[in-house]
């Protein structure tokens, strides 16, 4: 049988949330204290129905007697989100959470015990849903108020110090995680004694980090112990139980002890089955980690019916469903076409980007068909994501001290939120009455291979990546027939490789042939395509064009610059040496798609959208320095790369904004990028007045000019990607920069601000720096600017991959759309293969044959000729 180090960890790291039931105040007596004592009575033996039932009747039972601001009505909205929460109801727990910590906060003070409880509730629901960038400020909030209003050796400590122990341990910091749980664990072991319920939870996590970290003789007896108190004290059959039991068998199946680990693996999942039901997430989980179990130890047949059971109520997780009907289809347990569906359903489901999420919105807009109806819906969308942005402003709010916090903003905001929700039901009834289809229309399924070879033209190949932790999949599909096989590398391998492929991409690098070891490495190319393409090679390489739908760390890579063939050598002697590598980029045409759904969106939708009234709209040569006038600039500044020194981005933060003033000192003029606009402009028939320079570069013009009108949108400018400027939590990209900025007008487009922008674009053009990142490093790539420029009305986007040359963006822009123009049944990324290739192959200069130079832009969306 073989090993499987399947990561079930994240899924069983214990919150002590138990303990953040909110007690009733010295107000409530009688029957209202007892109900609340016997509701977390029943929260903690796992009758979490019972729970729920009891915590609604309080509510309404308090508000009818206090009105709805009342502090026990707040407590008693915090217990009913937790008893919702403990039932798996998330979406219903989260918004009770948030009125709670409002009245409460009015009512006791942002700094009670009653506010940090509370606020570790709603940290503990971000955390079960992957939200770790909003959950840590929470959890760290509510130690900070704990620490300061409880002595050292108070239960409550302990719980604050496990939750953002259990915070870091799932983001992987070991050594800040751990003594955090040993103090937590000191503090519940003298409070409450050796056999408290959370000193097993306690006992758990640390037997946790030791698993991960391979001390499996540390961690045994620690999950042994913590399973014996929770048997004692809670029952054979509680969920926490089947915590313990989960996380025991998984030690001994990392240790290849199936035997005793096929047991526990069963009980945990019976105990949550009749807990809390068969479509409990926490059920769900079990049933992931069983299937899983059972394809490692070598029983496909077993673990076949319970894929098949989770892809039906939609919660089959990549890492345990791709490996069973994998290994199911070679087994011959099911039809191939079966398999490969299934696979394509549990990664479309698994694997949704943001960017993806944001053609998918522009589909149901497209799909809606009448304009009534689309207009709605947009509405709709567009009220969805201020809600959004507002609800992240808030919980950011209450994660800061109260010296730190506007009251006034929050009220603001609390304000439009309640306009939003009445204005969002108003618009729900209209779109049910009038449009009862739109249900349906907005809740697409995933495609399969047929719907998915019925877009796809003879020229087209098609290949669908999934990664998970330990292998990772390409699917690939023509016209006529569909393959698939495993990459025998997880997430983490690929992450690094990438990163390592990348650093040769760094134009400071490239200025002559010295420092090999900072050079882009050929072999490395070739080794990544035979990892990744090689594998379906037979069946795409005829294609002219590629599409390529990935996900996770592979939508940072440059397709296009794997390399086919073994090259003479890793690094050249010289930079004419790159020149002859078997760039896959000689052979194909590239194309970036947010996911396999969108080429629906892209193709069959976007058909119905009518044709834009004018060719082109451009925004360059942008006013940063009012001292510095358009076109001015010698040699030097006109070939500048559209980016700026990453090390110095803080220094442009002052006080509460960018300080512009010190940002327009030190972003160089680009008088290049009126050549490029002019030029493009010239070759497309482009009316002068749709050309916006120097000052008119502003974001005043952009929101003003009916943007639909244009089949394309052109900047040419520098791009900042969010993080490298500090406080900048959005990608942007640098307009004019105003004598007096403004809400409406402060020189940056942010890309919440693009995406309220009405486009209806077949090209979106940012010929600028780094525009395919993500929202933060390390984010998921596509998820900025792109998803933002697609939610807006956007087929296609041309962006870039690392910080461009400018002279290089000039010209492989010109070139792109002088073929485009010459023939415009090219295809956008035939157009633009075709003009790096050109670079590439131009021998005036040994630099045009390095990548950095030719090969920073991608195709993201539609690149054929429609």
């Amino acid at each position: 049988m073989k090993s499987h180090n399947r990561l079930i960890f994240s899924a069983c790291l214990a919150l002590l949330s138990g303990t953040c039931f909110s007690a009733p105040s010295l107000a409530q007596k009688g029957d209202a204290a007892a109900l609340s004592v016997k509701i977390r009575d029943l929260g903690r033996a796992g009758k979490y129905a019972e729970a729920v039932a009891l915590a609604e009747r309080q509510v309404e039972s308090l508000e009818k007697k206090h009105g709805p601001a009342h502090r026990d009505v707040g407590s008693a909205l915090s217990n009913l989100g937790y008893a919702y929460a403990n039932h798996g109801r998330d979406s219903e727990a989260e918004p009770l959470y948030k009125r709670a910590i409002v009245i409460l906060e009015r009512t006791v003070g942002a700094d009670s015990p009653e506010v940090a409880a509370t606020l570790t509730n709603l940290a503990s629901l971000y955390q079960r849903q992957q939200r770790h960038a909003d959950a840590e400020p929470l959890f760290k909030r509510a130690l900070v108020v704990r620490e300061r209003s409880l002595p050292s050796g108070h239960p409550d400590l302990g719980q604050s110090l496990n939750n953002l122990a259990t915070h870091y341990e799932k983001l992987g910091r070991h050594g800040d995680s751990e003594p955090l749980f040993k103090r937590a664990l000191a503090i519940y072991e003298k409070a409450a004694g050796p056999e408290h319920p959370a000193v097993a939870t306690l006992l758990n996590n640390l037997g946790q980090v030791g698993k991960v970290q391979r001390r499996y003789g540390e961690a045994e007896p620690l999950i042994k112990r913590s399973l014996a108190i929770r048997e004692k004290v809670l029952g054979r059959e509680h969920p926490d139980v089947a915590r313990s039991l989960n996380n025991l068998a998984d030690l001994y199946e990392r240790q290849g002890r199936y035997a005793e680990a096929q047991p526990l693996f069963e009980r945990a999942l019976a105990i949550r089955q009749h807990a809390v039901g068969a479509d409990h997430p926490d059920t769900a989980n079990s049933t992931n980690n069983l299937a899983a179990f059972y394809q490692a130890s070598g029983r496909p047949g077993d673990a076949l019916p319970l894929v098949e059971r989770l892809i039906g109520n939609g919660r089959a997780q990549p890492r345990a469903a791709l490996p069973v009907l994998a290994d199911a289809e070679r087994q011959q347990l099911m039809p191939r076409e079966e398999a490969v569906n299934d696979m394509l359903n549990v990664i479309q489901r698994g694997t949704q980007s943001a960017a993806a999420s944001a053609v998918n919105k522009l589909a149901v807009r497209l799909a809606a068909g009448s304009d009534r109806l689309a207009e709605l819906v947009r509405r709709d969308q567009d009220l969805a994501s201020e809600a959004e942005a507002l609800d992240k402003s808030i919980v950011s709010a209450v994660s800061k001290e109260r010296s730190k916090r506007d009251a006034a903003s929050e009220q603001r905001a609390r304000t439009r939120l309640a306009a939003i929700s009445t204005e969002r039901a108003s618009l729900q009834k209209t779109l049910s009455a009038e449009f009862p289809g739109y249900a349906a229309l907005s809740n697409p399924s995933p495609m399969t291979v047929k719907e998915i070879q019925s877009l796809l033209s003879e020229n087209e190949a098609m290949v669908q990546f999934a990664v998970t932790e330990v292998e990772s999949y390409v699917i690939a599909i023509t016209r006529d027939s569909f393959d698939w096989k495993p990459i025998p590398r997880g997430a983490e391998t690929l992450s690094q490789k990438i990163a390592t492929f990348r650093r040769g991409l760094d134009l400071g690098k490239a200025s002559d042939a010295s420092g090999k070891s900072g050079l882009f490495d050929l072999a490395l190319a070739h080794e990544m395509y035979g990892m990744l393409l090689a594998p379906v090679e037979a069946l795409i390489k005829d294609k002219p064009s590629l599409l390529v739908a990935s996900s996770g760390a592979l939508t940072a890579l440059p397709f296009h610059l794997l390399v086919t063939e073994k090259p003479a050598a890793a690094i050249p002697e010289t930079f004419e040496g790159y020149r002859d590598a078997a760039w896959l980029l000689k052979r194909q045409a590239v194309s970036i798609l947010p996911s396999a759904a969108s080429l629906k969106a892209l193709r069959a939708l976007a058909a119905r959208r009518e044709q834009s009234t004018k060719p082109m709209t451009g925004f360059g040569d942008p006013l940063f320095n009012p001292a510095v006038k358009p076109g001015d600039g010698n040699r030097a500044t006109r070939t500048a790369a559209r980016s700026l020194a990453t090390g110095a981005y803080t220094d442009f933060w002052q006080g509460a904004g960018v300080d512009r003033a010190r940002l327009s000192d030190v972003l160089p003029q680009l008088p290049d990028t009126a050549d490029e606009l002019n030029a493009i402009g010239k070759n497309l028939g482009v009316a002068a007045s749709d050309i916006h320079l120097g000052e008119d570069a502003s974001e005043t013009t952009l929101k003003r000019i009916p943007l639909a009108d244009y089949g394309i949108v052109y900047f040419a400018t520098h791009g900042l990607v969010a993080g490298d400027v500090k406080g900048l939590a959005e990608p942007s990209l640098a307009l004019s920069i105003p004598k007096q900025p403004s809400e409406f007008d402060d020189g940056l487009l942010t890309a919440s601000e693009v995406a309220q922008l009405k486009l209806n674009a077949d090209w979106v053009v940012l010929s600028a720096c780094n525009t395919i990142a993500g929202d933060k490093p390390g984010a998921e790539a596509l998820s900025g600017l792109a998803r933002s420029f697609f939610y807006a009305g956007a087929r296609a986007l041309l962006v870039s991959h690392w910080a461009v040359s400018s002279e290089a963006a000039t010209r492989l822009a010109i070139s792109t759309f002088d073929r485009l123009n010459a023939n415009p049944r090219l295809g956008r990324a035939e157009a633009l293969r075709q003009a790096m290739l050109a670079y590439l192959n131009d021998t005036s200069s040994p630099r045009n044959a390095y990548p950095a130079f030719w090969g920073p832009f991608a195709l993201i969306g539609e690149g054929a000729a429609r």
